[in-house]
């Protein structure tokens, strides 16, 4: 096997400290051809689809790749900004702020990139970039704040698979979720009161989750518990009780049981239950995306309309506000504890000259014993 290398490497190129952000994916354009790429890789992954291989095999080239890129890319087409796609606008304003706040403190000597599991960029050209300019500490942030197989296993597959490759590794931290971390419930909390100052506040709080099938949760996977103690914790910093909000699934896909209750069946519903308005927040997603937008915005809005509702309110995602940035910002340092990494403010530099000092005169000490 050929290890991955650096034909140009110096030995006395700085060492830097490296951030990756990454999520999902997002197809290269609102084409058939560009969905059937973005769903082959993504469909492919097994952490996503746990069938046996030959048999998903023969179901998604036989079947789903002849079918559904076509209506995905109807889709995306409703969505789809002169920039790319939502997601990867919003991740990529994300990115940059986060570089922003933490290369005040870091300088040069932080890289901060993104990636995406499926499509561009991809995490291997992002390494490889971070490699080139010789990020020797390695910080991974999945914008998943709670931990599934499907999505924060599969970024942890994809980075070892490339790591694997490599001559030279990094030092890696690998955040697999954050689900309960107070800033990320602070941002969340401000944010939906800001809405309903702005907007006014509807008799119903719902939190709309991505689906998985149900078999993951019977099979171990901690992704419906994280998201109900999420919507707990949200919840109780709003001042609700349990009968102003509900936890739903969205986004189901195939034929077998997914995670309860399903979103739109429950929007269906909910008219005829004497629940007339509703605000609609979606706490797994970092970023604004197809399933927020054109899913919960459009479609099951339109549900919840013609089942008898009066108001229907889509509360935003984080995206790349203040108070989101804010906390990705202190998870980032949180996770970066113990690292010596180089600083450009002054008064730390001078607090790690003082223990460097204190350092070597204590190994003076110990050589003339």
């Amino acid at each position: 096997m050929q290890f991955k290398g650096e034909e140009s490497f110096s030995h006395d190129q700085p060492a830097r400290l490296g951030i990756l952000v990454t999520n999902l994916g997002t197809p290269d354009a609102p084409t058939t051809a560009a969905l059937r790429r973005y769903l082959g890789e993504f469909l492919a992954d097994p952490r996503v689809v746990e069938v046996p291989r030959p048999i998903w095999w023969l179901i998604l080239h036989g079947v789903i790749l002849r079918i559904r890129p076509s209506r995905s890319a109807a889709a995306y087409r409703k969505v789809w900004q002169p920039e790319g796609s939502p997601l990867l606008i919003h991740t990529a304003n994300q990115c940059e702020a986060i570089r922003a706040s933490l290369q005040a403190r870091y300088g040069d000597n932080l890289v901060v990139g993104f990636a995406m599991r499926y499509g561009n960029p991809s995490i291997s050209s992002v390494l490889d970039e971070m490699q080139s300019r010789g990020v020797r500490q390695l910080l991974v942030l999945p914008l998943y704040p709670q931990y599934s197989a499907s999505t924060s296993g599969s970024t942890f597959d994809a980075l070892s698979s490339d790591l694997a490759r490599r001559r030279w590794l990094p030092d890696v931290r690998f955040i697999s979720h954050y689900h309960d971390y107070p800033p990320y419930i602070e941002a969340m909390a401000r944010h939906i009161e800001a809405h309903w100052e702005a907007n006014g506040r509807n008799q119903k709080l719902m939190f709309s989750y991505h689906g998985v099938p149900k078999k993951y949760l019977l099979r171990g996977d901690p992704y419906h518990c994280e998201c109900h103690k999420t919507s707990r914790l949200l919840a109780e910093r709003l001042g609700l009780d349990s009968t102003e909000y509900m936890t739903t699934f969205q986004s189901r896909f195939g034929r077998e049981e997914w995670l309860r209750p399903y979103t739109d069946e429950t929007l269906k519903s909910l008219p005829g239950q004497g629940i007339s308005s509703i605000d609609v927040f979606c706490p797994g997603f970092s970023s604004d995306c197809l399933e927020t937008i054109e899913e919960i915005d459009e479609e099951n809005r339109d549900y919840f309309m013609e089942a008898g509702g009066t108001g229907f309110s889509y509360i935003p995602a984080l995206n790349a506000t203040e108070g989101h940035i804010e906390a990705l910002v202190s998870l980032l340092e949180k996770n970066l504890q113990g690292w010596d990494v180089p600083v450009n403010d002054s008064r730390e530099l001078a607090v790690r000259f003082e223990r460097a000092e204190k350092t070597r005169e204590y190994m003076d000490s110990l050589s003339g014993s």
